[in-house]
């Protein structure tokens, strides 16, 4: 039998409280029926039966197993809550995406990963180990990267580089210059990063 690829593992107080929330007659109808998700994949329900069970599509029961697990350090509440939106705004200030852009493009070697290219999830705990943002997912981060045209696992680092003692220094240059780019209608603002060729967010052409 083929095993699902985000198997969900209760504890007793987890599925205390999930049978709690998908019981409360005054819950919000999508939290309840994501309550009732995790909790039949918990019992080692399959997917096709799950979909049967509950008349949800069968990509439902995926989204919402890999966003428990995703989000296991989190509150149940708030791993059953929506998830973000893809046209939503993003939610990091201009800086914190320059320093996320920024590290994407430095190997993981470079911050003791025994990895040789990043995956998003390595990605996602440097940069809330570094302080940068306090948390984000991994899918999160991989559309950030997507939308910014980025792709860490398939980057070709130089050989022997050197980090930059500069790099803060240039992060916030980085940051300052693109701010201000929508504010120049009359300029094209043009960017690379010294490592890797990669884009940099607020750039018109990169």
């Amino acid at each position: 039998m083929r095993r699902p690829k985000y198997p969900v593992n209760l504890d007793e107080e987890e599925r205390k409280e999930l049978e709690r929330i998908s019981r409360k007659q005054a819950e919000n109808a999508s939290i309840v029926l994501r309550s009732k998700i995790i909790l039949l994949a918990g019992a080692g329900e399959k997917h096709q039966d799950i979909v049967q069970e509950l008349g949800i599509r069968k990509n439902a029961v995926t989204d919402w197993t890999a966003r428990w697990h995703e989000m296991a350090d989190k509150p149940i509440r708030e791993r059953l809550k929506d998830l973000p939106r893809s046209g939503a705004p993003d939610t990091f200030t201009p800086e914190q995406l320059c320093q996320i852009v920024a590290i994407a493009c430095e190997s993981p070697e470079d911050h003791n990963r025994p990895i040789t290219h990043w995956t998003h999830k390595e990605l996602a705990e440097e940069v809330i180990k570094q302080g940068i943002v306090e948390s984000i997912s991994s899918t999160h981060l991989g559309r950030l990267l997507k939308k910014n045209d980025l792709k860490p696992h398939r980057s070709q680092y130089w050989l022997n580089a050197k980090a930059d003692e500069r790099k803060e220094e240039r992060i916030t240059d980085i940051c300052e210059l693109y701010g201000n780019a929508p504010n120049n209608a009359q300029e094209v603002t043009i960017g690379c990063c010294r490592q890797v060729m990669c884009h940099l967010p607020y750039g018109r052409n990169t």
